[in-house]
Order: structure tokens, then sequence, then C-alpha cells
């Protein structure tokens, strides 16, 4: 897709903060009744002043200096003007010419080759309120409004337009959303939390916003939308018209909005209530706090567990998860521990839609540790494990409680052969088959064992026991 150009403005809520940018309502209003969260100032009553949280520039720098940006030595609000119901003053606090940092990248894998996506620049600005539509944005009657939203801490990060594919710009995303969350700055889970503008264009013709996509689904399917559309348009003999287009994620088509805004039209000018900000000493309060980012953590976790890099780059993925295979890991096995959190209880938590913060709370690590003990020492078989994971996951409970109450302890390897040896006895036609070359009279054999086990015994280690009975 090397005629596809594609650039992201990606629109980052620091929702882990205690309060908004400009005012000192909380910020953890996700779950409160609409407009319950608001004061004069978010609400753009006449007369009130902002003031800047401190913290929340803070929190910028922390993300600018992570993403290899250029912090800028003084940095200044401006108000981009525009009317819209979610925008109670008129206009919105934002930055132009003099944003928070310029430059930087992110380091992406695409298809086995790493690619640096570029970022044009990264600013501050305050989040509108939130539209909801009875239906969809096209067939409503009307609108809501709720300001509990209206003027908490975004940032926008800018991408160059480098990128080809819609693959491309998810892997992006995803990427970006680690790195954030590796920060402590951002919770990706909250709704809101990160909303996409993408920008595409087939080369040489005109170039088409899709505005606020609020998944990564969301955008990679608006995207292949967008390039089928416009090819098709270019087929046809006719022209992609410049303009604004809103992603229906119902019908997974693009719909259009309006014509494409220029620059000009938001009369953007300093806030006149707002000084500009010298980040000198933001930056050096800032510096030494960053934590281990993701490929530095994915480097160490080979280097001091001795585990695989496909493990090591599953794990960093979450770093709940990646604290979690530590922890399990002091106590068992680490190569142990890794194969059963990667490719056993991360799919049963992402079958149930959970993460690894969740998994914290229901599953602790010291748990999971004595699992995969007895898995080590013999105790319990694969199976078992399995099913005790899937029991605690679902109904909780103490793990010994739950081996007890389902049978789960292994039996000793002396009383399965002699299991084997009554198997053998009892079924002499089975023998018979399996002697002549018919061997699946194995896996009836190997059947019986299990009946008489109640499945305790496992299946693979059963075959051979009785394979070396007979033979």
């Amino acid at each position: 897709m090397d005629d596809v150009v594609i650039g992201l403005e990606v629109h980052v809520q620091l929702n882990k903060l205690r309060t908004k940018l400009f005012c000192s309502c909380p910020l953890n209003y996700h779950h409160s009744p609409p407009n319950t969260h608001v004061c004069p100032v978010c609400l753009g009553m006449p007369g009130a002043m902002p003031v800047v949280n401190k913290e929340a520039v803070k929190a910028a720098v922390k993300v600018a200096m992570a993403l290899n940006a250029e912090i800028q030595p003084f940095t200044v609000f401006d108000r981009k003007n525009y009317f819209y119901p979610d925008l109670p003053k008129g206009f919105q606090i934002s930055q132009y010419d003099r944003p928070l940092a310029l430059g930087g990248h992110v380091t992406i894998e695409l298809d086995g080759q790493e690619k640096r996506i570029q970022l044009k620049r990264i600013h501050m600005e305050e989040d509108p309120g939130k539209l909801s539509y009875k239906g969809s944005i096209t067939t409503a009657k009307y609108s809501l409004v709720d300001y509990n939203r209206s003027g908490a801490p975004l940032l926008e990060i800018v991408t160059e337009p480098v990128m080809n594919s819609p693959k491309e710009a998810r892997l992006f995303l995803n990427k970006l959303r680690m790195i954030l969350e590796y920060l402590d700055v951002f919770d990706g889970d909250l709704e809101g939390a990160m909303r996409v503008d993408a920008n595409i264009s087939i080369r040489g013709s005109g170039r088409v916003e899709v505005k606020n996509i609020s998944s990564f689904k969301g955008v990679e399917k608006a995207l292949s939308y967008e390039i089928m559309r416009q090819k098709n348009l270019l087929q046809r003999g006719r022209t992609v018209v410049r303009e604004t287009r809103h992603f229906d994620e119902a019908r997974n088509i693009t719909v259009s909005l309006r014509s494409k805004e220029e620059e000009q039209d938001y009369r953007y000018f300093p806030e006149p209530d707002l000084v500009p900000i010298l980040t000198d000493e933001i930056v050096k309060e800032v510096e030494g706090t960053l934590p281990e980012m993701p490929e530095e953590k994915r480097e160490r976790l080979k280097r001091e567990y001795g585990i695989g890099d496909n493990f090591a780059k599953v794990l960093i993925l979450d770093v709940k998860m990646a604290d979690y295979f530590e922890e399990v890991a002091k106590h068992v096995d680490p190569k142990l521990a890794a194969s059963w959190i990667v490719d056993v209880l991360r799919g049963e938590l992402n079958y149930r839609g959970w993460n690894f913060a969740k998994c914290w709370e229901i599953f602790k690590p010291e748990e999971f540790s004595k699992l995969l003990k007895y898995f080590d020492e013999e105790k319990i078989t694969e199976k078992g494990v399995v099913e005790v994971i899937r029991t605690k996951l679902d109904e909780g409970g103490e793990i010994d409680t739950i081996i007890q109450k389902k049978g789960l302890f292994a039996i000793p390897k002396e009383e399965i052969i002699r299991f084997c040896k009554e198997a053998i006895e009892e079924n002499p036609k089975a023998v018979e088959d399996y002697l002549s070359g018919k061997k699946q009279a194995l896996n009836f054999l190997v059947g019986q064992v299990m009946k008489k086990t109640r499945g305790r015994a496992d299946p693979a280690d059963t075959a051979k026991l009785i394979e070396e009975l007979l033979s």
C-alpha cells in the first residue's frame, strides 16, 4: 500500500491525575451522573479564571521525554475558536505555534522489521464535553451534552504522514498505549481515554480526516473503508474531496460531516488569562523519574531470567503482566512461569475480557506460584492446572480447596501402573488389536485408565506406560 499515506492525531487523556487541567474539579467522573463534576471554569462562565494544573504539565513532559521529543524552553496556551455544543466557552484552550514539544518517534515492529514512526508535535489542551446521540450521529433527532469531561487534561500527539496501511496505524497505537501505561499517566481502559483523528489520502489526491475514532479496531476499520472508498472514486475518474468524516461503528463505514477546516478557520490567538510556561524547572523535576520502558524491560527479563525473546515480547505488552511474572518467578522456575502466564493464564483472561490488573486482585502471584510448584513436583497434571485456573477465575476460592474438591491431586505413578495393568487384563481384545498394529486400540486402553482415575492421570504418560507394559 505504498500509495496510501496516513497520519494520526492521537488525543490522550491524562486520566491518572486527580483534577482537571484548569480547575479543581475531580477527574474521576467516568461512573458519575452527567454534569456533576463541573464548576464555573470548566463550564465557561463569564469571569471564571483558569489556573494550570502543574501535575498535568509534569505528566505531559514525562510523556514527551519517553517519546524522544524535544521539549521547548517555553510553551504558550492559545484559544482555538469554534462553535460546538460540547464547548461551553465557544473556544478550546489548546496550543498552536508554541507547543510543549516537537519531533520524537515511536518504534514499531512491522512484518519482522523495525520501523520508526516520526512524530511532528506534542501539545496540551483541554477536553471538550461529551455529546450523546439516541441512535447514530446521522440519524439522531437530538443530542445530549455531558460536561463532566469538559476541561480534562489532554495531550495531542501528532505523527508525520509516514504510515502506509491500517495495520501499521494499529501497531503504532498499540505501542503508544503501552508506553503511556508504563509511564502511569493514563488508564487505557477508561471510556474516552484515547481518541484518534486519522488523516488519509491516496498519494497525489485529496486528504480526508476521520474524526473521533474511539477504538484501535475502529481506526483499522475506518482506514480500510476509506482506502476502498477513495480508490473506488479515483478508479471512476472522480475527485476525492477534502473533508471531515465520521466513522459509524455500527455500520463500519465513514460518513461526511463537513468540509475540512483550515487552521485559519480557528482564529487562534494567545490565551490572555494564562502566562507562558517555562519548562526548564519542570524538566529538571521530571528527569530521573522515568520508569523502565518496554524495550529496556524486555532485554532485562531475557538477561535476568533466561527466558526466550518470544516470551519476553509478550510479557512486556502489559506492565502489570510483566510485574506479575517477576513476582511468580521469585518462587518457581522463570521459564515455567513465563510459559504458563503467556500461553495459558493470559489466554484465559483474554477470553473473559479481563486484564492483568484484575488478575492481581483475584489470582495473587503467590497463589499462582503455589499452583505451579504443585505442577513442577508432579502433584497435579497439566490438565489439572488448567482446571484450577479456570475455577479460580470464575468462582474464586483457595487453591488447595479447589484441588481437593475436584479431586485433582495427581495419582502416584505406582498406582497408575496398577490401573494400567488392570486395563490390560480386562480388555484382551484391545490388547490383541494393538499388538496386531491397530494403534487406535492404545487410545481405548488409555481411556479405560482415565476412567479408573477419574481423569487424574496424564494421558501422554499413561500411553507410554501401557506401551512399556505391552512391549
